[in-house]
């Protein structure tokens, strides 16, 4: 759950005495207002007119106007981004896991950070009170990306996760941030939807070191129903992602009578094989009554089951179960010697057997960054 600023600095207060650094972090930043910052990759259009083209809607935008997601506004013919060092959460607590990535850096906690707005709309968004909402209508404090890293060192954390709302949208903050963490030795891990152009993907990939990425469905009338998108170029941002070098998993939420179609879910299994590789981690996460879907039903554990089955069936070597607890469901499992080599609990790594990046028991390389 994302909570806003108001609520974390009150929560910040009460554990002052054993936490400082927490209170430090949330209240030492600057509350006065910065201007909005001009954004990349844009062009310019007759009649003071603005073609976006970070994500692949392209929005055509006009004078005093908003793109799609909000945030991006065209100002006297130059395209503004007004999210920029203006985040509405930061959380130095965050799991690794919770992302979920759970074959990067197991066990580590992240200094988490998300802005206002996204460029899709889906029905179920868990936190759709920032991922819906404009910069103006939301708390936020002003906190530059010199500022921000200052408090994830200040924070002794050496992981910065852009996550919680749509990282897309707040792109020149991530952007400009994940420079100076890569020069810093701290790692860039992001939560996307993959629904990004090309080359603003690749730009940034050079300073990703982790991503996770929402397949949402194997299904362009899904995308285009549920969540106001389109699949093709999530796939593609997939493939740019794997052939960056980005250590890459994968979360598909199933909705019960949606997107559970077993056909559908060997298609999705199969593509991840042939293009991204039978290494990729596969999170299948379960869905709860939420936003615009809240009259849905929670997803069937035995459809999240079967789901899982489906996958391993197909080859690929790790397939986890979130959301929910389901036994053996989050551990890795040696994809050779079937020896369980991490055991997870929710959030919290009970054993890791791996040792430099490899089975103890038989040698067999497990995917993933382990130390």
């Amino acid at each position: 759950m994302v909570t806003k600023f108001r609520f974390k600095i009150g929560f910040a207060l009460l554990i002052a005495i054993s936490a400082n650094i927490f209170l430090y972090v949330l209240v030492s930043s600057s509350t006065e207002p910065l201007p909005s910052k001009k954004a990349l990759f844009y062009e310019k259009l007759p009649q003071n007119k603005i073609k976006c083209s970070l994500c692949p809607r392209r929005c055509e935008i006009a004078e005093g106007k908003r793109g799609f997601c909000g945030v991006r506004e065209n100002q006297k013919g130059e395209l503004y981004a007004l999210s920029f060092a203006k985040p509405v959460t930061l959380n130095i607590f965050d799991p690794i896991e919770k992302k979920p990535l759970f074959h990067f850096l197991p066990g580590r906690l992240t200094f988490s950070i998300a802005t206002a707005g996204c460029n899709l709309k889906c029905k179920f968004c868990q936190n759709w009170q920032i991922s819906q909402a404009k910069p103006e209508d939301i708390e936020s404090i002003c906190l530059t990306p010199r500022e921000l890293i200052d408090k994830v060192k200040a924070a002794q954390r050496s992981i910065i996760a852009y996550t919680y709302n749509e990282p897309t949208i707040f792109y020149e903050y991530m952007l400009e941030t994940a420079k100076l963490a890569k020069s810093e030795g701290i790692a860039n891990v992001m939560h996307s939807n993959g629904f990004i152009n090309e080359l603003p993907l690749k730009e940034l990939a050079k300073y990703l070191d982790a991503a996770n990425i929402d397949l949402k469905a194997f299904n362009n009338n899904y995308y285009e129903k549920t969540c106001s998108g389109t699949l093709e170029p999530v796939l593609k941002s997939l493939k740019i992602l794997k052939e960056a070098g980005v250590h890459l998993e994968i979360t598909a939420l199933i909705l019960p009578g949606l997107n559970d179609n077993p056909d559908e879910l060997k298609q999705m299994c199969e593509w991840i094989k042939q293009n991204l590789g039978p290494e990729t981690p596969l999170h299948f996460s379960r869905f709860y009554p939420t936003y615009k879907l809240d009259m849905l039903s929670p997803t069937p554990i035995d459809s999240l089951k079967g789901a899982r089955l489906i996958a391993l069936d197909t080859g690929l070597k790790y397939v986890y179960i979130g959301n929910v607890s389901v036994p053996d469901a989050e551990n890795t499992i040696c994809p050779n010697c079937k020896k369980v080599l991490v055991v997870r609990s929710g959030y919290t790594i009970q054993k890791n057997e791996i040792k430099n990046g490899k089975c103890p028991f038989c040698g067999e390389k497990i995917y993933g960054k382990w130390q």
